[in-house]
């Protein structure tokens, strides 16, 4: 079997996997939120922020949070007051849904109503891989530059919702939001884009908003939440330096998660 079967397999292994789990816990009332973004970008400071204003506001949230290595964004964003656990991936440079099942077996609290998924920092092949989301929103700091979405049109053209983070640097990094938001439009007619700052707090009510909204309604803007297993992510094989692709099309070494009780939240 030549890689790209391989990994057509792999994805609509994945494909079918995230479809039962995203019925299982939209059964068991759970909406799933996807955050995608390269590593840097903020996502972390801002989701605990989220978090916590969730928390402040009596909204049961959880968050598994995704890395290569170290507990470093679990202990930070446990200060929420949330329930969060880590996933650690060994390598891996991307989730799929498998492991967020597996993850969420018998830790994800029973009155969840939005569960928080920090994707590992990578904006290419956590795109393709559907986690049983029902949101996926793609974020982005100012300090990245305006033809991000053009360079990784399927993680910012497979999203419900893009988020600009560290708006307070815009002036400072001279970021042209006008071009960011056509090169947006270019890749995703329609999506919605949000500015966001987690150091003064702008923009969280509008993440937290939008992700209770998809607890009674899909997403006002719906593109398809991945590839389907059979598209070619535009034309482009990508490899990983350090991966080695078995039969599943990776090889995963071993995995660890851990369950971080929360401390005191910090005042939103």
């Amino acid at each position: 079997m030549c890689r790209s079967d391989v990994k057509q397999a792999v994805l609509a292994k994945n494909h079918d996997l995230a479809a039962r789990l995203r019925a299982d816990l939209t059964e068991r009332g759970v909406t799933v939120v996807n955050l995608l973004s390269s590593p840097g970008s903020g996502k972390t400071e801002l989701l605990g922020r989220v978090l916590a204003r969730a928390v402040q506001r009596g909204v049961p949230v959880a968050a598994l949070t995704a890395d290569l290595a170290t507990e470093n964004d679990a202990q930070r964003l446990a200060r929420s007051g949330a329930p969060v656990q880590q996933l650690l991936t060994d390598g891996l440079c991307h989730l799929e849904a498998g492991q967020v099942r597996d993850r969420l077996d018998g830790w994800l609290p029973a009155d969840t109503e939005v569960l928080f998924v920090e994707n590992v920092g990578n904006l290419v092949c956590p795109a393709s891989y559907d986690l049983g989301e029902t949101l996926r929103i793609s974020l982005m700091a100012v300090t990245e530059g305006e033809d991000k979405p053009l360079k990784y049109p399927t993680a910012f053209g497979s999203a419900h919702l893009v988020a600009i983070t560290k708006t307070d640097l815009a002036e400072a990094a001279r970021f042209d939001e006008a071009v960011f938001r056509a090169n947006v439009q270019r890749v995703n007619p329609g999506v919605e884009t949000v500015r966001t700052c987690a150091r003064s707090g702008d923009g969280v009510d509008a993440l937290l908003e939008r992700a209770l909204a998809v607890r009674h309604a899909p997403p006002a803007h719906r593109p398809p939440l991945a590839p389907g297993p059979h598209s070619h992510d535009h034309g482009h094989s990508h490899s990983h330096a350090g991966d080695s692709h078995g039969a599943d099309g990776h090889s995963h070494g071993s995995e660890g998660h851990h369950t971080h009780h929360p401390a005191a939240a910090p005042r939103a």
